[in-house]
């Protein structure tokens, strides 16, 4: 049953991730299409360049919501079939829903099904949902990584892996470390890493010199 109630989290938590809250907005408050501006992307960078503070702001919380709601989605189901327990018990614990659900919800962010399995790449939704899998101390310091990267280079796409990167290793710490829950583990570096895999093209800027800064002009 505990296998039963993950896979239920799982799908739950992709529907609720897949939800493309930058073209909703932009389409029913802008009278245009996110997808059609700047870099084409729904998330909130893109959101903020494309339809200002407020439209940006509106999908950062949004999406920031999302991770959310599909983590306490997780806690939910975790306590209903009795998730308390450890792996070493022979039943999915707290841990291992949770991180399923980190999973789920970053995966139905990028791989959106109502957008031909495109979407954006990941991190106010990841952050979101890191506040129940590590909770607000591993969330905050994943957010310290991102906020002293970004101001320090201005580079939002460098604070995003640099934090996608170093979560595989707060997961270490929370799920291998403080409890034995390699599961919970694994979620959470596949979700880290297809973070990072999202986030391919502004590597790929970022080593070549071209990826665009904050407060950077548009080119003609």
């Amino acid at each position: 049953m505990e296998l039963l109630g993950a896979l239920g989290v799982f799908v739950a938590s992709f529907l609720l991730g897949s939800i493309p809250w930058g073209v909703i907005i932009s389409k029913v408050f802008f009278h245009t299409d996110i997808r059609e501006h700047g870099s084409g992307n729904i998330g909130t960078t893109n959101a903020l360049r494309t339809m200002g503070k407020v439209g940006g702001g509106a999908v950062f919380v949004l999406d920031f919501g999302k991770g959310i709601v599909s983590g306490l989605i997780a806690a939910a189901a975790a306590a209903a079939f009795g998730g308390g327990m450890s792996l070493s018990g022979h039943v999915i614990g707290y841990d291992d829903f949770v991180t399923v659900a980190f999973l789920g919800c970053t995966w139905g962010h990028i791989f959106s099904p109502w957008l031909g399995f495109k979407g954006g790449k990941g991190i106010a939704v990841a952050v979101g949902c890191l506040f129940v899998t590590f909770g607000w101390q591993g969330a905050c310091l994943e957010l310290l990584i991102f906020a002293v990267l970004v101001i320090a280079t201005r580079y939002v796409s460098l604070g995003s892996v640099a934090a996608a990167v170093a979560c595989p290793f707060f997961a270490a710490y929370y799920f291998l470390f403080a409890t034995f829950a390699p599961l919970a583990w694994l979620c959470t570096t596949v979700a880290a890493l297809t973070v990072v895999w999202a986030h391919r093209e502004n590597i790929d800027r970022l080593r070549h010199g071209c990826e665009r800064r904050i407060g950077d002009k548009k080119k003609a």
